[in-house]
């Protein structure tokens, strides 16, 4: 049992250490040059075609749910007659 719990504490610390294995470059002063420079789109646009598709389908959720709560209430406050 003190084996495995040996080998558990090797194997954390061998995956938490924080030197990372590749080199990885650091894209932060371009991520801020892009979201910075003023060119009239809106911030939560100027990540590309992935946060436009992301922002139309939050909206088309967010209009559906909207649409169904209003036509649940209805239905709630009105029921049908039997």
């Amino acid at each position: 049992m003190f084996r495995q719990l040996m080998g558990l504490r090797h194997l954390s610390n061998r995956t938490l250490t924080t030197s990372a294995r590749k080199q990885v470059d650091n894209k932060i002063k371009e991520k801020q040059k892009l979201f910075q420079e003023d060119n009239g789109m809106p911030i939560h646009l100027k990540g590309g075609v992935k946060d436009a598709v992301l922002y139309r389908a939050t909206m088309a959720l967010t209009v559906f749910g909207s649409a169904f709560v209003v036509y649940e209430l209805f239905g709630a406050a009105m029921p049908k007659k039997p």
